[in-house]
């Protein structure tokens, strides 16, 4: 039987302009999963099919991933979020989820075009087949118009005269829709026909073949991964080969890994991976920054008496309260006031709840049973306000004011 490549060998033997392009083709279709001609970052299709070989091989060698490739598209097959609800499409409600879900089975048994009315009388019966209850009003309509949006821009389906829109109006207007039936047949990731229940079929999606894809999943998809959120496999394989994973990672995806003791932090350099940019520009991209360093000083690591110590948590988050949050989001609304959208910090409660939301997405905090808990990724970020009340700027601290930690961002000892 012939030996498998590793990754990097299947690289190492392309000239420098075509591993180049490889690795190009690879970041485009980790954030572009379905590729296409007319989608964005579709002019890439024809570099991609000239690499397919490679890309395949790669991603199956690498990640485990399955990449199918054909001159009219590209779709790699990737895991899904699972229960993380921060990772979804932007835009799409539950709602919508449901109706992009109940619209692709629909799809399936109308043909090349349909007529909008008739799809959406094929919608609501594949509701009530599945027993989802649907209603009429505006709410439900922007919805479902919601859904039929993304797979337009998905290029499943296209309107051919009329648009989707029309559904939200009072008296709906008819549309001609084609269905694409290529691409359609590639949206789903997991065995539809093995899987019994909505759960099992995101299982089986998921489902890796080996401890080495499963944690460089982790590593690509999640900006930071601790080692106490990994099951002790695969914590002590990562800890083993860590910075060879840095190099492939590096040499693969362009992708920049910041190793400490807790874990490892994955970042890209130009920001084309990345879901959330963070620092930002903005009021609650602003507010949550500078409320990072308030929220690590506001907490005081409990001391143990017997063994005459302080001890923290073992996987290094801190334990934030509601109230905490809040109050440093009040103060510093205060203490700035003219650095503010006055909008968005008319609501201070409405704010912090923003300034969560943000910090969830960027996995910084995590829900707790009464509060937070602070990843020790927010060591990374310690901002300094101004002295000046009303000034914008932030400025990073000095090396002598800063305050020695245990914290992912620590160098870690290696004697």
């Amino acid at each position: 039987m012939a030996r498998r490549l590793s990754t990097v060998d299947v690289l190492a033997d392309l000239p420098d302009i075509d591993a180049a392009n490889v690795v190009r083709c690879a970041r485009v279709l980790l954030r572009r999963p379905l590729l296409r001609p007319g989608g964005p970052d579709g002019d890439l299709l024809s570099l991609v099919y000239r690499h397919r070989a490679v890309l395949q091989e790669l991603f199956a060698s690498l990640l485990g991933y399955r990449l199918v490739v054909e001159r009219r598209f590209a779709r790699l097959y990737k895991a899904g979020p699972g229960p993380d609800a921060t990772r979804g499409a932007t835009g799409l409600s539950p709602r919508a989820y449901a109706y992009v879900a109940l619209t692709m089975a629909a799809l399936t048994g109308v043909g090349a075009q349909v007529l909008l009315s008739r799809l959406v009388a094929d919608i609501r019966s594949a509701a009530t087949e599945a027993g989802v209850e649907i209603t009429d009003d505006l709410a439900d309509r922007r919805a479902l118009t919601t859904a039929l949006r993304h797979l337009v821009q998905l290029g499943v389906i296209s309107e051919t005269d009329g648009t989707v829109a029309g559904l939200t109006a009072e008296a709906p207007a008819e549309a001609l829709i084609t269905v694409h039936t290529d691409l359609l047949g590639q949206l789903l990731a997991g065995p539809l026909a093995d899987a019994s229940t909505a759960d099992e079929l995101i299982e089986r999606a998921a489902a890796t073949g080996s401890v080495e894809h499963a944690v460089r999943r982790r590593l690509i998809e999640d900006p930071v991964v601790l080692h106490a959120d990994l099951p002790d496999e695969h914590a002590d394989w990562l800890l083993r080969v860590q910075r060879k994973e840095s190099v492939l990672l590096d040499r693969c995806f362009g992708l920049i890994t910041e190793t400490r003791a807790e874990g490892i932090a994955v970042t890209d350099p130009e920001e084309y991976l990345t879901d959330v940019v963070f620092p930002s520009t903005g009021t609650v991209a602003r507010i949550s920054l500078l409320a990072l360093p308030e929220l690590i000083a506001s907490y005081e690591v409990p001391y143990d008496e017997e063994a005459e110590e302080s001890r923290g948590r073992p996987d290094g988050r801190i334990p934030i309260s509601e109230a905490t949050l809040r109050e440093i989001c009040r103060r510093l609304v205060e203490d700035y006031p003219t650095a503010w959208s006055r909008q968005a910090t008319e609501d201070v409660d409405a704010l912090a709840a923003e300034v969560v939301a943000l910090l969830g997405r960027l996995q910084l905090l995590t829900p707790d049973d009464d509060g937070y808990l602070l990843s020790p990724a927010a060591h990374r970020w310690l901002p300094q306000p101004d002295e000046t009340p009303g000034a914008t700027t932030v400025s990073p601290p000095s090396p002598a004011d800063a305050q020695p930690g245990w914290s992912l961002f620590d160098e870690k000892d290696d004697t």
